[in-house]
């Protein structure tokens, strides 16, 4: 019987961009610079789709994830549901939908687009913060840190609410959409471990309105060893700042085991890869025909554009990986 995430696993292995609706973005997730709706726009419609998915089938990546949005309040597809609830006048989502658009051109090829999405409002946008009822769920707010004292909040209204975006896009997206990614699930008893709705239950099923098929993972954050948060997570979250793990296996108490990990200095940023192309490919095709996936994080231009220095290196990994495959062990 096929699963879900049969797919993900024959991958292997693919690529992860953050596209945010800044000038420039800062390694902790917050955004500075930020763009006015006009210049975010054309910034979307700068992108351009048929070139990013020539880059990732060049590679030998079998897919690759996007940030539908992040901290600012811009996202790169519209959602009339989002701006009804947070009363913005002049839309913070882009006209264009980017996610339809880049699905089309990566599905066209073979490859698979999957997104990301934090599991709270865009923290950077106070009006968006205060019309859709979240928090910090550690005392001090974000960004001032993490704080010593969690807060304790169910935040039942805004995960409701939140639920109600996420719906509109998955239903907007339908089939062309692999799965989801899902940040900043910190706060697991606090706001999902719950008989009753809103709970990781209801979570799931918003997500997958529009493609029962998607595979889901909720980020607990960077933990060693990787873990499954929920039974409703199908592939972990894997998050991996430095100590890259060793490949359990392909399941982690049931869920297909996934590491998530940046080729640059941190997130989204740097000139060139911190690690050698022999490392990096060798680590991948370990973790591959070990039964288990990687996702590689890399910088990206305003147009799409991902840089050379990192276009080699994921060169040299899918060549890595296809040798091991080769080879048979």
């Amino acid at each position: 019987m096929e699963r879900r995430t049969d797919w993900f696993q024959r991958a292997g292995w693919g690529v992860f961009v953050h596209y945010l609706g800044t000038i420039d973005s800062s390694p902790d997730g917050m955004e500075s610079g930020e763009l006015s709706p006009a210049d975010w726009n054309r910034r979307v419609n700068s992108f351009d789709v048929q070139r990013f998915a020539d880059t990732v089938q060049r590679t030998g990546a079998g897919y690759a994830f996007i940030t539908i949005g992040q901290n600012s309040g811009h996202f790169c597809s519209p959602n009339p549901v989002y701006d009804a609830l947070v009363g913005d006048t002049e839309s913070r989502c882009s006209k264009r939908d980017l996610i339809s658009d880049l699905a089309d051109a990566m599905n066209e090829r073979g490859l698979k687009l999957m997104v990301y999405l934090p599991s709270g409002a865009p923290a950077g946008y106070q009006k968006a913060v205060e019309a859709l009822e979240w928090a910090w769920g550690f005392e001090g707010g974000w960004p001032n840190g993490w704080g010593e004292k969690r807060t304790g909040k169910r935040l039942a209204a805004f995960q409701l609410k939140w639920e109600q975006i996420i719906r509109e896009w998955s239903l907007r997206w339908g089939k062309k959409i692999g799965g989801w990614w899902i940040d900043g699930c910190y706060f697991a008893d606090e706001m999902y471990r719950h008989d009753q709705a809103p709970n990781f239950k209801s979570f799931a099923a918003a997500l997958r309105a529009g493609n029962p098929d998607s595979i889901l993972a909720f980020n607990p954050g960077v933990l060693l060893p990787v873990i499954r948060l929920c039974e409703e997570e199908d592939y972990t979250a894997g998050e991996i700042a430095e100590a890259l793990p060793a490949c359990p296996g392909a399941s982690v108490d049931g869920a297909q085991f996934h590491m998530l990990s940046y080729l640059g200095s941190t997130w989204c940023r740097g000139s060139e890869p911190r690690f050698s192309d022999e490392l990096a490919g060798a680590y991948t095709a370990h973790v591959v025909m070990g039964g288990g996936v990687v996702s590689w994080d890399v910088p990206i231009e305003p147009d799409g554009r991902i840089p050379e220095a990192f276009v080699r290196q994921l060169s040299a990994i899918g060549r890595a990986v296809e040798a091991r495959r080769a080879q048979g062990k």
